[in-house]
């Protein structure tokens, strides 16, 4: 989405044109409280200074919900806050399969970034670009803009920061399969949203032209879905609705051709749900007349076939309209570069530690899909941990010793509270009970005693999913450790340090799961909370309405979004390919 009039960096860049070649050597723009520097020797880019006095600069790359999500709540009075992102907008991403039919309109969902941070004092900067490399060494991230260009005509400019918040998101994982990136649609943006909609429309339209054979019409309105996750399940329940209710009154003559298919590698779909949510899916589809096709892999796209393979029907190449490919997520290439440059290769996301800090920099810290928090195992730290329990060094423990540092230990080490919970144990006698049957006449432990209660704790570790939620909350919680940073320094809230003195500044990081939905067509939503607790049916879909409605990020988008549903009960949805 373009913003509205011309961006900072162009202004610049239309200025240095502007003056004489006699001036060139340095021109020098004041701007607010900041400068920009241009300097116009061979293959020098844009450098923008801080300019802001004793504050700290903070540069966030992305407004994704990570980024957003921290940009709502951090305080720019604290801080000179700089953003640099390839939209000016924040996309609320659970409703794109909604717009690719027309449930929702693209303008109800986004919310422009300067809208986010218009109403709050302090210093701000937004540049529309994509940063392409970071410097951790000499803290510099070096950004390229569409926007507008410098005097070389390559719209490089350089950031300098103090502290750097990367939140660029992932792209679509195509598994290297061939013809993907060529001939499917992918649905991470409002674009691709947009562009489906408009395909969708196309393909009707080409099945409606005369002198078309039934095996034509049936290929160009056989419509396939590629990964059976929260995405394409929910794309291919948006679109069985937009053709049962919309679509079969306006092409009355083809609608019999429509087909509808969802191919999965795996034996089932929604696997991230519970088995009963999975379960009732699939024979809603098959109700549905919702071709799924599970345990097909693709191997290959062109723009006539899809190819895929089956352990008993080998491979096979089925014709098609349109695709959406929708099966993960992978690493961007600037995330690639970035961890070889720390030490973190052939990884898979950047690797944090609990408080969202890059490991192997300073300074630096990384939030959403783009990164993942490795969370320390407590085998690798025990003997430290018994080291900081046993205060008078006498080499063993008492039941008291460990109550004095239990709390420290669970809020450091997560995955004791789980291991616990997950046993029905209510404590740490219990854990020593069942490492040890004569436990109970247990009084003291020796360091292998305590090994060995803990040796099983670490099996609860587990890896974040990489859901809007997820990031949200990490870009909340960074937030607030920034605007209480100066008081943590001199009064830390965290646990104690195992491997050092005192205690860390803030608490680490933890993920409050709030359930998750999945809307299955027809007015009916799945919907699991924590725990053992599912349900599936109409008010649910309800709950869902109300959910997502209450997260929008203004006011102006959710009454956007309210009436485009109340919309489309009164006039059905919008079937304009504009």
């Amino acid at each position: 989405m373009a913003s509205g009039g011309l961006s900072l960096v162009r202004r610049a860049a239309e200025a240095v044109r502007r003056t004489p070649p006699w001036k060139k050597g340095l021109v020098v723009f004041a701007v607010g409280a900041g400068t920009l520097t241009y300097a116009c020797q061979d293959n020098q880019v844009l450098q923008v200074c801080d300019g802001t006095g004793n504050k700290k600069k903070v540069v966030i790359l992305g407004t994704g919900w990570a980024g957003a999500s921290f940009l709502r709540n951090i305080d720019t009075s604290l801080y000179d806050v700089h953003v640099v992102s390839p939209r000016n907008y924040f996309t609320f991403t659970p409703l794109l399969p909604s717009v690719t039919c027309g449930t929702v309109e693209a303008r109800s969902i986004v919310e422009p970034v300067r809208n986010i941070v218009r109403k709050r004092n302090g210093a701000f900067r937004f540049w529309e670009a994509e940063c392409f490399k970071i410097d951790p060494t000499n803290k510099k991230v070096h950004c390229r803009s569409d926007v507008g260009t410098n005097i070389d005509g390559n719209g490089e400019f350089v950031v300098d920061y103090d502290y750097l918040i990367v939140s660029v998101g992932a792209r679509p994982n195509t598994f290297n399969t061939p013809g993907v990136t060529e001939n499917c649609h992918f649905l991470k943006e409002v674009e691709d949203a947009q562009n489906i909609r408009k395909s969708v429309l196309k393909c009707f339209e080409r099945a409606s032209l005369p002198n078309l054979s039934e095996e034509e019409r049936k290929k160009n309105l056989h419509f396939v879905v590629i990964g059976g996750g929260p995405t394409g399940v929910e794309f291919a329940a948006e679109l069985h609705d937009f053709v049962k209710e919309d679509l079969a009154k306006l092409y009355p003559d083809v609608k019999k051709y429509v087909n509808i298919s969802v191919i999965e590698a795996g034996g089932h779909i929604l696997t991230m749900f519970d088995k009963r949510i999975s379960q009732f899916a699939e024979e809603k589809f098959k109700r549905d007349g919702i071709d799924l096709k599970t345990n097909f892999k693709v191997v290959k796209v062109d723009d006539k076939d899809i190819t895929m393979t089956n352990p008993a029907t080998g491979e096979i190449a089925v014709p098609y309209g349109m695709a959406v490919w929708s099966t993960g997520i992978g690493t961007r290439p600037i995330i690639m570069d970035f961890m070889k440059e720390v030490g973190q290769e052939n990884r898979r996301a950047l690797a944090t530690d609990e408080w969202l800090r890059v490991q192997g920099c300073k300074d630096v810290y990384a939030l959403g899909d783009c990164a993942t928090i490795a969370q320390r195992k407590v085998m690798e730290d025990v003997a430290a941990i018994f080291r900081v329990a046993d205060k008078d060094n006498s080499g063993t423990l008492t039941v008291k010793k460990i109550k004095d540092v239990l709390g420290d230990i669970c809020e450091r080490y997560p995955q004791v509270e789980l291991y616990l919970k997950s046993n029905q144990m209510k404590g740490f006698h219990d854990l020593l009970k069942d490492s040890d049957g004569n436990s109970k006449e247990l009084k003291e432990l020796n360091i292998e005693q305590f090994k060995k209660a803990l040796a099983q704790v670490d099996s609860q570790v587990k890896m974040l999913p990489a859901t809007a939620q997820v990031a949200a909350q990490e870009g909340s919680y960074l937030a607030i450790c920034f605007n209480k940073m100066k008081i943590c320094e001199e009064y830390p809230e965290g646990p104690l340090r195992i491997r050092g003195a005192g205690r860390h500044r803030f608490k680490p990081f933890r993920y409050r799961h709030l359930g998750q939905f999945a809307p299955l067509g027809g007015e009916q939503t799945a919907y699991q909370l924590p725990g053992d607790w599912v349900h599936v049916g109409h008010s649910t879909q309800w709950l869902w309405y109300s959910a997502y409605a209450s997260m929008q990020f203004s006011w102006r988008t959710r009454m956007l979004v309210v009436s485009d549903w109340g919309r489309r009960f009164i006039f059905g949805r919008d079937s304009s390919s504009l």
